[in-house]
């Protein structure tokens, strides 16, 4: 309600042109607040409202909003406009607009950039996509171990501003070599004439600046750290990466494990930016591959048409068969894959985890076979016989199902493919087709047909 509240508020304002009393009530806003409401205006009041921010809080609040409505903004700002943006963007946000502007824009933002913007853009932009290097910011506190804590508060003061964040700065020598890391509790708390080296902590956690960006989360969170250092491969220090970053590689992560796991070539786009042709491309590749590779399982029922028409009644229960068995295979595959991706599981554990889902697999298969063995004799009145080749496949389904399910995710990963791939609708289709092959193998043995 408040924020409904806001935007009658903030359209009233608009339309009776008190600039004076909106340009102050959107500045006494959160920056990411600011952003979410204006997100819900027409382009032009955006850019009515974006150009009285005041200059302080325009790039803060230009960092929150969507891509879209930054493009929308930057296009329609004058050359010195916009490179004031930018100039007061943090080097990594600075760089993950640019890489989603039209090229044309790219070249007449760096253009008018200052010169050391364009030099910590162009820095970010060398290294490969999802790479630490290509998510950190270069705007940090650095300090050199013969300083003083007098003298290092009075670096932090200048440059202090400028940097994504002071609560840890970072302890560098001559050659910029990672030494050490100070809290800025500790300079508080220190006497003015101690020593950097001194007090530092010298055992320091860092990146490289080639490690994979969902490598950086894992580490993140193994740490609990709201900041970590990058480095080069000769212990240079080059950046940080701060938690709000690693938020958004989860996020991103995440839908991307989600898009792969449901047979969808991953997209970058959120979904109501992506257009119809280009949802039909990121969708439709693994639906002919599992259409193609579904025909399978026709030409196993066509090959035994003839125990079909000996016992029809058989064909009732195909669609509780497949279907049992590619849920039980998509139980097991996501929970393999999570646990791939949180680093609980790894290929060493192959055998343990087959012998886990095995055990978990009778269990279930026995539990459903009974339940189902009861209502195929009392609901369905069939004979006991055709009970029994249904219960018998449905346990041996979910067996064959669950191991399928634990082991491709595991080889995948082995190989060097995304373990997400091998999720539920490519194990279903697996386990659809061994499911019948056992199914009329046991039928032709205990019928006799």
């Amino acid at each position: 309600m408040d924020e409904i509240r806001d935007l009658e508020v903030i359209r009233e304002l608009l339309e009776t042109r008190q600039y004076t009393t909106l340009r102050q009530r959107m500045a006494d806003m959160n920056e990411a607040d600011a952003a979410a409401l204006m997100e819900e205006l027409k382009e032009e009041e955006l850019l009515k409202i974006f150009r009285i921010l005041p200059k302080d809080t325009a790039a803060d609040v230009f960092s929150y909003l969507e891509v879209d409505s930054q493009q929308f903004i930057i296009t329609r700002l004058s050359d010195k406009e916009a490179a004031g943006i930018i100039n007061n963007l943090m080097a990594d946000d600075a760089t993950d607009l640019l890489e989603e502007m039209p090229a044309n824009i790219v070249k007449k933002l760096l253009v008018n950039a200052s010169a050391e913007t364009r030099r910590d853009i162009n820095h970010l932009l060398r290294y490969p996509e999802d790479s630490a290097g290509s998510i950190m910011t270069v705007e940090y506190v650095d300090l050199k171990e013969n300083m003083t804590v007098e003298e290092a508060i009075m670096r932090i003061r200048q440059i202090g501003m400028d940097s994504e964040t002071i609560n840890i700065c970072y302890v560098l020598d001559q050659k910029r070599t990672l030494v050490g890391t100070v809290a800025l509790r500790y300079l508080l708390i220190s006497p003015a004439d101690a020593v950097i080296g001194e007090i530092m902590h010298e055992h320091v956690i860092f990146i490289n600046t080639l490690m994979d960006q969902e490598e950086v989360a894992r580490q993140f969170q193994k740490y609990d750290f709201t900041a970590m250092p990058v480095v080069d491969n000769e212990n240079r220090l080059v950046g940080i990466i701060t938690v709000d970053d690693v938020v958004d590689i989860l996020q991103e992560e995440a839908t991307e494990d989600m898009e792969k796991m449901a047979a969808i070539v991953p997209s970058d786009k959120p979904y109501m930016r992506t257009g119809v042709f280009e949802t039909w491309k990121k969708r439709i590749p693994w639906l002919l591959l599992l259409m193609i590779s579904a025909a399978f399982t026709g030409s196993i029922i066509t090959s035994f048409e003839s125990a079909l028409s000996a016992c029809v009644v058989l064909t009732a229960y195909i669609p509780m068969l497949m279907d049992t068995g590619g849920n039980a295979g998509g139980q097991a595959s996501v929970t393999i894959i999570r646990g791939l991706s949180l680093d609980e599981i790894a290929f060493s554990d192959l055998l343990r985890v087959v012998w886990k889902e095995a055990r978990v697999a009778l269990l279930c298969g026995l539990t459903l076979a009974a339940a189902n063995f009861v209502k195929l004799l009392v609901f369905d009145s069939v004979a006991v016989p055709v009970a029994a080749v249904v219960c018998l496949t449905l346990t041996s389904a979910v067996l064959i199902a669950k191991i399928v399910g634990c082991t491709l995710p595991m080889l995948a990963q082995k190989v060097g493919f995304d373990p997400a791939v091998m999720a539920s609708p490519f194990i279903t289709t697996i386990v659809d087709a061994l499911s019948l092959l056992i199914y009329f193998r046991i039928a032709t043995v205990l019928l006799h047909i």
